[in-house]
């Protein structure tokens, strides 16, 4: 099913690599009929607006990175990228344990390994063992981007990389230019090929130490962006 989808549109994967995401696509169909993990489920939906989506980081994260996944919900970006770049070492962060349990579970299926963290990201951007731990932070349909820039990078080394996957993100870069200067980061904006709208990452690269006050206490970021 996903294979047949998954196979023209990724010549590169192996067989190994699609049994992966065939696999990844029974489990998630299965566990959405009892978490709401996500409202896109449809076969050739999940292979494009999930799977081939969480590819589009992948040439920005180099040999053996260290990415944590904020905010990772259902496993993407980071487990589709971990099928295809076992090299990645890939934390997969979010709130909600459940969606932890369901994370677990595919990893263990599908025999690879991932941190799983159970955290807020303000909380994890003050916390030293996360605290500009990781060369590269990723988020999918997370929050706004000045919201981003606060509760991401805070966790990317000086150097590092804070990639967003948006929408056409002209206006949310405009808006952001404040928490930016603040944070200590530039933003650079990257097509993403797409046949349902406009698709883009936003590379958010770190110039400098995040200051100590940031990220704010959680909750904060969100209501009062920078």
């Amino acid at each position: 099913m996903i294979t047949e989808i998954l196979s023209p549109l990724r010549p590169d994967l192996t067989a190994a690599q699609l049994a992966k995401f065939e696999t990844y696509y029974v489990m998630l169909a299965d566990w959405n009929t009892r978490l709401n993990l996500t409202t896109i489920i449809a076969p050739e939906d999940v292979a494009k607006k999930h799977f081939l989506d969480s590819f589009a980081a992948e040439p920005y994260l180099k040999d053996g990175a260290s990415i944590a996944d904020v905010g990772t919900g259902a496993g993407f970006p980071g487990i589709p990228l971990l099928i295809v770049r076992p090299d990645l070492k890939v934390t997969l962060m979010d709130s909600q344990q459940k969606k932890l349990v369901f994370l677990e579970a595919v990893l263990e299926r599908l025999g690879l390994t991932a941190e799983c963290v159970h955290a807020r990201a303000e909380d994890a951007g003050q916390n030293p063992r996360y605290r500009e731990r990781f060369d590269a932070a990723l988020t999918r349909a997370v929050s706004g981007l000045p919201v981003l820039c606060e509760l991401t990078l805070p966790l990317v080394k000086v150097g590092g990389v804070s990639i967003a996957y948006k929408g056409d993100a002209a206006e949310e870069i405009s808006a952001s230019q404040n928490a930016l200067e603040l944070l200590h980061a530039t933003a650079e904006r990257m097509m993403i090929p797409s046949d349902y709208g406009v698709r883009e990452l936003v590379i958010l690269t770190k110039t400098a130490a995040t200051p100590k006050q940031y990220p704010r206490k959680a909750g904060t970021p969100a209501k009062k962006p920078l």
